[in-house]
């Protein structure tokens, strides 16, 4: 049987590549045509409000869990990565997967934009947001939520740095039907095109967006 991280790696080593990742350029007004601009400081703790296509999902990140992972995340929120990015793996009773955008310029200088590890500090219980990875330090975009507690990704790296705290009952509804088929080499390359000829059912987040503290509107 496969363990759970090769069931994850599997998923997001289309991603890596053979050498090693060129040093983003970090220059310039931030823009999702350049990851290395997008180095903003997450707050210590934070919501994000995903409306989806079977509703709102709202996650509150806690920095201290995992640094590294709260500010990459913080960073594509609040400059448009997730919106209209599918839900294209969906594996009942372990995760939903997410995290490849619609516009495959955009995925492609995404593609490996890595960044390092941070040390697992708490267990990917159900409704915990947790990094894909392919190995050791190569987290890019892709992400999941643990639709079960999935304690035996901990051991193998696997840092939660936010938790579903509404709509819990929404990531259970997104459609499941096709499992692993959509290929992550032509979302990638392909985009939304692809999803749409292919998987015209699979959910996705039409917006997502940072919420303030008084969690009224939007923040960036």
């Amino acid at each position: 049987m496969k363990s759970f991280f090769a069931t994850i790696v599997l998923c997001s080593s289309l991603l890596a590549q053979a050498t090693p990742a060129k040093k983003a350029t970090s220059g310039g007004a931030p823009s999702l045509m350049n990851p290395g601009s997008l180095r903003a400081k997450a707050p210590d703790s934070y919501k994000v409000q995903f409306t989806t296509t079977k509703g709102n999902v709202v996650i509150e990140v806690h920095r201290d869990w995992a640094p590294l992972g709260a500010d990459r995340f913080y960073n594509l929120v609040r400059n448009g990565f997730f919106t209209d990015a599918a839900f294209f793996r969906v594996v009942p009773n372990f995760i939903v997967q997410f995290g490849l955008g619609p516009n495959p310029a955009v995925n492609k200088v995404w593609q490996n934009a890595n960044f390092r590890d941070d040390p697992v500090k708490e267990s990917n219980k159900r409704g915990t947001l947790t990094f894909a990875t392919a190995g050791p330090n190569t987290r890019t975009t892709q992400l999941f939520i643990n639709l079960k507690d999935n304690a035996p990704l901990d051991a193998q790296g696997f840092a939660p740095f936010g938790t579903v705290v509404e709509g819990m009952d929404i990531v259970d509804k997104i459609y499941p039907g096709y499992g692993e088929r959509p290929a992550q080499d032509k979302i990638t390359s392909e985009g939304k095109p692809y999803i749409d000829k292919n998987f015209p059912q699979l959910d996705r987040i039409t917006a997502a967006k940072v919420l303030p503290a008084d969690g009224a509107g939007d923040k960036k």
